[in-house]
């Protein structure tokens, strides 16, 4: 399965305005349901202040960021998991993702109108009420796979008996937890599961039970605040739900991708007293959440992130610029962005015995820089 995040939520909460913000692709943000019809996919960049330090040591020819996938799945609306609106289609789209970013609308407008129930009908703003209605259809869906795998598990323990029930029993014993939240509306998440667990329910891709982070899509003028009482509603059922939460301005985010300018969008941002994007966060929560860490390389030709997942050993590290590194790998030379920082160049770090030697075994920790020496 593809590492991509899914932007979800209702009709006109502002999911296209924030995909569009996120990935300046020309996504629909027009004022009307369902404007978002097939799912919109970008590639975002990944800001990392340790790739600009690293730039600025070596002064390369290019520097490459990581990135991230967004998809911008369509508003979903009560009835979604019987197949109301464009349910059906979009319940698959976000099961092929593997973050959720549930975009929730804080913000008070009566010239957009917000939807819950149906296209016809102009509903309140209330976070509680929209998450609620998300949740209850992502959890009708998941409640729908677990039933149609029970046939199977059912089918095989009497075809095999005792012995396969023991080699079910981690599975058995998750759904266990997981089935009453989902028959309450709640999500799988929230279910107190074991490592093993969790690995005997992996493959039936539930979508409740994905990581999540709630994104709160404010007003302007609630931005220097940063919270107001939609936000901090959010932030309730978020803790309840294992869930992170990030606030977001989408009109402003809209009006930041606009400028290109570094010193412009640093004066655009601190007119509200922003340090960083909050679109910035966005995609780094994301990253994190997907089980993803960088490390480094860096030369006079390239300063690069690369991407691995948590856990990567030093020869999957090297795959991941080229196979035969993989194949061939004999060790890794490293040591860490902080390292550079601290004694300001590679010699200095050798000076300082920190210029290490790893092999195979060695687990690659975020923000290592890394050359490695191999033979094919």
């Amino acid at each position: 399965m593809k590492l991509t995040c899914g932007i979800v939520g209702l009709p006109n909460v502002g999911k296209s305005t924030i995909f569009s913000a996120l990935t300046k692709a020309p996504a629909s943000a027009e004022n009307y349901p369902f404007c978002t019809i097939d799912p919109n996919v970008g590639v975002v960049e990944l800001p990392d202040e340790r790739l600009d330090f690293m730039a600025s040591v070596f002064n390369p020819k290019k520097k490459i960021p990581c990135t991230v996938d967004f998809v911008d799945i369509a508003g979903l609306i009560k009835g979604a998991s019987n197949g109301e609106g464009l349910g059906n289609k979009f319940l698959a789209n976000i099961r092929e993702t593997t973050v959720i970013a549930h975009v929730v609308r804080c913000f008070d407008n009566p010239d957009i109108q917000h939807v819950r129930d149906d296209a016809k009908t102009d509903a309140p703003i209330d976070p509680l009420s929209d998450i609620l209605t998300i949740d209850f259809e992502l959890a009708q869906a998941d409640l729908d796979t677990i039933e149609k795998r029970a046939e199977k598990v059912t089918k095989q323990i009497r075809q095999m008996g005792k012995e396969e029930e023991k080699k079910l029993a981690h599975y058995l014993s998750a759904v266990e937890k997981i089935k009453p939240l989902l028959l309450d509306g709640k999500c799988a998440r929230m279910a107190d599961l074991t490592d093993e667990e969790k690995a005997a329910v992996y493959d039936l891709h539930l979508l409740t039970i994905k990581p999540q982070v709630f994104v709160c899509n404010i007003d302007e003028d609630t931005i220097e605040s940063g919270t107001n009482a939609y936000v901090e509603q959010v932030k309730k059922i978020a803790a309840e739900q294992k869930s992170e939460v990030i606030v977001i301005c989408g009109k402003f985010e809209a009006d930041l991708s606009d400028i290109t300018d570094e010193n412009d969008r640093k004066e655009f941002m601190d007119s509200v007293g922003l340090k960083e994007s909050g679109l910035t966060v966005l995609a780094r929560t994301v990253y994190r959440l997907m089980g993803l860490r960088t490390f480094f390389t860096g030369g006079e030709d390239e300063c690069r992130a690369w991407t691995i997942s948590a856990g990567d050993k030093a020869p999957q590290a090297a795959g991941v610029i080229h196979t035969d590194f993989e194949k061939g790998f004999i060790k890794a030379e490293a040591y860490t962005v902080d390292d550079l920082r601290q004694y300001g160049s590679e010699a200095g770090i050798k000076s300082a015995g920190k210029y290490r030697q790893e092999g195979k075994d060695y687990v690659v920790q975020d923000g290592d820089v890394l050359f490695f020496k191999f033979n094919v």
